[in-house]
């Protein structure tokens, strides 16, 4: 019964990334938010955890999210939009920690994300990308905090799979649910990703067909 349930969630999931999905907005300040309409997910991670690469498998878009070597390239709130998909949107958020950008500059971003984490009612969840290769860091734990404040349900999300040999991922994999057991807005299961292979792509999409079933 869970495997029927399972799979027609993950041809959900296909379906609802099958199509054209195109940048809508931009902001670069709480104040230029896009109406608030439907349901939003939102990606956050340290820079250069690979946010606009998991966006570009997730869609199917080589290009629809800017991707670069240079961590903290994405300075603002980037918004994307599916077809026939009014209501439900991708939200790719600036990355926080390192960024070789000016230290005022980044302290702004990581403003911007704090109080978008906390002020946007039609956030559905946040997954919280966090590198397979390095596990959890403290200004990881600082944006757990906030989502715990704030109540917003959150997952965390291993990148770059490919990159770690699997016996050490099967430790970094329990590592981080222990470390999530203390956080009351987590959501306990860990998902492990791959942008490279494609790799955990359609357990993630799935996901957010549950979502959107749940507040539908």
């Amino acid at each position: 019964m869970t495997t029927d349930i399972d799979a027609k969630l993950i041809e959900q999931g296909r379906k609802l990334f099958a199509g054209d999905w195109q940048f809508f907005w931009a902001s670069p300040s709480i104040e230029t938010l896009p109406p608030i309409v439907g349901m939003e997910v939102a990606f956050a991670g340290r820079s250069n955890v690979g946010k606009s690469s998991l966006i570009n498998a997730l869609t199917g878009r080589n290009a629809l999210a800017r991707t670069s070597h240079t961590p903290g390239r994405t300075q603002e709130l980037i918004f994307f939009e599916g077809p026939g998909n009014a209501g439900f949107r991708l939200v790719d958020m600036p990355g926080y920690g390192y960024a070789s950008a000016p230290k005022a500059r980044v302290a702004s971003w990581t403003a911007l994300i704090h109080k978008f984490l906390q002020g946007r009612s039609n956030l559905a969840r946040v997954y919280v990308l966090v590198d397979a290769r390095h596990g959890l860091k403290e200004v990881d734990l600082d944006v757990a905090k906030t989502l715990d404040k704030s109540a917003v349900s959150y997952q965390l999300v291993l990148t770059k799979a490919d990159q770690v040999k699997p016996a050490e991922l099967e430790q970094r994999v329990a590592a981080t649910a222990a470390a999530l057991a203390k956080h009351p807005a987590a959501f306990p299961d860990v998902l492990v990703t791959s942008s490279r292979t494609g790799a955990g792509m359609p357990e993630l999409r799935a996901a957010m067909a549950r979502l959107l079933g749940e507040r539908g």
